[in-house]
């Protein structure tokens, strides 16, 4: 099956999600509906009792795609009161039904970060990189980060990375908790798929039953901190400081901030 840059592959009673924008799987808006179709599908099948997702390439999903003139201009042209789609797909991710384990490769950048922690648990390999980069870019963490992130791996760890746009990699996240199982790069898939297959062994309901306790309320929690997280990003969005953070990650150099 396919949900536009999406395939979804069914094992049992295990379905793949693949993201198939490699190597670098960048993500706008377009892919992240079709991710919330394919989840939404999946929710429907009675025989798919877990989720995989994962890239296709050399990373996850190194970030928000800002080459895309398209995609860049319906960023800029939004207000505080006309919302964000894109966050609106985020919202329908967290409101989905069956639990995801998420492979984790390369990076998981920004928005890719947010993305690498909306599944329940993820499967990691030394080379991958997790980074809230938003300050680096003169802007606000988005996707929900503000809320997830310190869920995972506590407030303090989360301000660290927040504030200094630290990149950890597969290693340090399975030592903070951000990852649930640490293998390498060539036994990632299947190890997810493992960890998916012992969870879809249960009885499905009662699984269904206890990952709804164990997320109540994160919909509601992530509509509500994604709506502050824009009104940020859109003040931040008109400043100096964020066109030349913008400049400075492309031309991959340091930003040179006046605080204005």
């Amino acid at each position: 099956m396919r949900f536009g840059d999406l395939e979804v592959e069914k094992h049992g009673h295990v379905a793949v999600v693949e993201i198939q924008r490699p190597p670098n799987n960048f993500f706008d808006t377009e892919l992240i509906i079709s991710m919330c179709d394919a989840f939404e599908a999946m929710d429907e099948d009675t025989d798919v009792r877990a989720l995989v997702l994962l890239s296709q390439g050399k990373h996850f999903c190194a970030g928000a795609n800002f080459g895309n003139r398209e995609e860049q201009g319906k960023r800029e042209n939004r207000t505080e009161s006309g919302g964000n789609p894109l966050y609106s797909a985020a919202v329908r991710l967290f409101g989905c039904k069956k639990p995801v384990i998420g492979a984790i490769q390369g990076a998981a950048v920004g928005g890719g970060f947010g993305l690498a922690v909306m599944p329940d648990f993820r499967v990691v390999c030394p080379q991958a990189r997790f980074t809230a980069n938003f300050v680096k870019l003169g802007f606000h963490p988005g996707f929900g980060l503000t809320y997830t992130l310190p869920k995972l791996i506590g407030q303090q760890k989360a301000n660290l990375m927040f504030m200094s746009g630290r990149r950890i990699n597969g290693e340090t996240a399975y030592e903070w908790g951000l990852a649930d199982v640490l293998t390498d790069q060539e036994n990632l898939r299947d190890e997810a798929m493992k960890l998916a297959e012992e969870i879809a062994e249960n009885a499905p309901l009662a699984v269904l039953s206890v990952r709804a306790t164990m997320r109540e309320g994160i919909a509601e929690a992530v509509k509500a901190q994604t709506d502050h997280e824009f009104i940020e990003q859109h003040r931040l969005q008109q400043t100096e400081d964020h066109k030349e953070g913008l400049r400075a990650v492309a031309e991959r150099r340091p930003g040179n901030f006046k605080g204005r």
